[in-house]
């Protein structure tokens, strides 16, 4: 009897988590496709990957081939469990994580379920979540973003809505979701004190109930104590190491910095990758009074006081991600991007006729946002604009082993991991680098007083810079960006072979990204009269 219930639903009640998620999964699958062969990108490369595959080599949560910063270990123990199985492959990798992608648009989809009630809701705020720039780009790579998000959202799911809340399934899912990233800690922390204040507005019982919630709510940060306290033991670093510290909370604090991350962090929130359109529809779509459903009442909404925790969610994250974080990354927020849309939705559905239309225009404004950059500058991961990047970076890394095997090559971060690993998916035998930070003048200048020590470089563009820039803040915000924010400027490549001496031999454009191989003939010609040996 109970097997004839699971497989045959009542068709009043939602699918099961179980005939959805096959259906999600296979979405995401096929729209990733093409990429699941992608070496690894950026962090991913410069400690996600490397310290899961410490974990997966040695069985130690420490990694040991990349400066530990206590980052908790949840996704390095899930990637090498993938590993184990399934062998160390970037597209094992991949696949992986858009399991966890999909679970987390399974969270998205129950919360729209519990917080209005309407199918067609849920289904539109899923697919918004799922194709939006930042998401669908997350969803196959292998930061703890992703990870920490699909756990939050479920842990949302069991404590946001007004009624049938259980606080103690909430906390084990944001406590997993804090052992993903630690900084996920802040939404249980902020329902937490919401509880608090509400407490102090009731009367018993119901007051002690409102606390009762708060202490489960709260209870999510003792596995991040935890975590914290051997990590400190193993290190001697409780946050981990010095530099990973100075740059993401002791160079943040600065007033001027703080106020300007938090309009960054704005923006992020509503106009970032086309978010502006959806969210200046919901804006105008305020203006309309409720309309009637089929029985002449109102139709559903999120109630005053989910959108008040909800509110204060966006506010308390974007706070948080003022304050902290060196680099303004747009995936630092990316649990909240589902409460945005699922606001926008569900105002869509409940003033405005043909409200479907609205919802199909959002996502045609995020499928353009997917392939077309933003007029401004923005991180590649945040779009598909990492594809280009990696396959130059391959390109480059190829005309390198087919021009120059055994150089020593001059590059920046994150080419000089890409270089130097071979785990990472670009090559197979290691290079020797000399190191510089970026590819400004004074990086250059520098590295020209020490010719040689590198008899080759591979230069690429660092940061990326819209060919017609259309939206710019003017001189002072440039001068904040480069201050507070990392922002330099690259010198094209021509004028990096000048400035070191050498000989522009091959250089790639795409889509307003670029690199290029430079050979330098004194320290090959160099090689040869000392050696005899000729250059390789």
């Amino acid at each position: 009897m109970r097997l004839k219930r699971l497989l045959q639903p009542q068709l009043d009640e939602p699918l099961p988590l179980w005939m959805i998620f096959p259906v999600v999964f296979a979405a995401l699958y096929a729209t990733h496709f093409t990429l699941l062969r992608l070496p690894y990108y950026w962090d991913e490369a410069g400690y996600y990957i490397p310290a899961a595959w410490d974990f997966f080599r040695t069985g130690s949560l420490i990694p040991s081939t990349t400066l530990t910063n206590a980052h908790p270990p949840l996704t390095s123990i899930y990637l090498a469990l993938w590993w184990k199985f399934s062998g160390f492959y970037p597209e094992v990798t991949r696949e992986a994580v858009l399991m966890v992608a999909a679970v987390g648009l399974l969270a998205v989809g129950r919360l729209a379920m519990r917080l209005v009630g309407v199918g067609l809701v849920a289904f539109w705020t899923v697919v918004l979540t799922g194709i939006y720039p930042i998401w669908f780009a997350q969803s196959m790579l292998a930061h703890a973003d992703i990870f920490a998000a699909a756990c939050a959202l479920w842990g949302l799911v069991y404590a946001l809505p007004d009624r049938d809340r259980k606080p103690w399934a909430a906390a084990l899912w944001f406590a997993a979701a804090a052992l993903c990233k630690e900084t996920s800690i802040v939404i249980p922390l902020t329902l937490g004190a919401v509880c608090v204040f509400e407490g102090l507005r009731a009367r018993p019982p119901l007051r002690f109930r409102w606390w009762r919630e708060a202490a489960w709510l709260s209870s999510s940060v003792l596995p991040l104590t935890g975590w914290y306290a051997f990590h400190y033991r193993m290190t001697g670093f409780l946050f981990g190491n010095p530099e990973f510290v100075r740059y993401n909370a002791q160079a943040t604090m600065a007033p001027v910095r703080i106020l300007a991350a938090f309009g960054h962090r704005i923006l992020h929130l509503t106009a970032h990758m086309n978010m502006f359109v959806p969210v200046l529809m919901t804006v105008a779509a305020l203006l309309l009074a409720p309309r009637p459903d089929a029985d002449g009442h109102e139709r559903a909404a999120i109630s005053k006081s989910a959108l008040r925790r909800i509110f204060f969610l966006l506010l308390a994250n974007a706070l948080l991600f003022s304050v902290l974080g060196g680099a303004l990354l747009t995936r630092y927020l990316l649990p909240m991007y589902p409460l945005v849309l699922l606001v926008a939705v569900a105002t869509f559905y409940r003033r405005v006729p043909y409200w479907q239309g609205l919802a199909v225009f959002s996502a045609a404004a995020f499928l353009v946002g997917l392939f077309v950059n933003p007029p401004y500058g923005f991180a590649p991961e945040d779009n598909l604009a990492f594809v280009h990047v990696v396959r130059l970076h391959e390109a480059a890394i190829a005309q390198l082993n087919k021009r120059y095997p055994g150089a020593t090559v001059l590059s920046a971060w994150p080419m000089t991991d890409e270089l130097t690993k071979p785990e990472l998916g670009f090559l197979k035998q290691p290079y020797d680098v000399y190191r510089v930070e970026d590819f400004n003048e004074a990086q250059i200048d520098r590295a020209a007083e020490e010719p040689w020590r590198f008899s080759a470089a591979l230069v690429f563009s660092t940061k990326y810079v819209p060919p017609h820039p259309l939206l710019s803040l003017g001189s002072k915000s440039a001068e904040l960006d480069e201050k507070y924010f990392g922002l330099h400027h690259d010198l094209p490549p021509e004028q990096i072979a000048k400035r070191l001496g050498g000989d522009l031999v091959w250089q790639k454009q795409d889509s307003g990204q670029w690199v290029a191989l430079i050979r330098f003939e004194r320290v090959l010609n160099a090689r040869v009269g000392n050696s005899g040996d000729g250059a390789r």
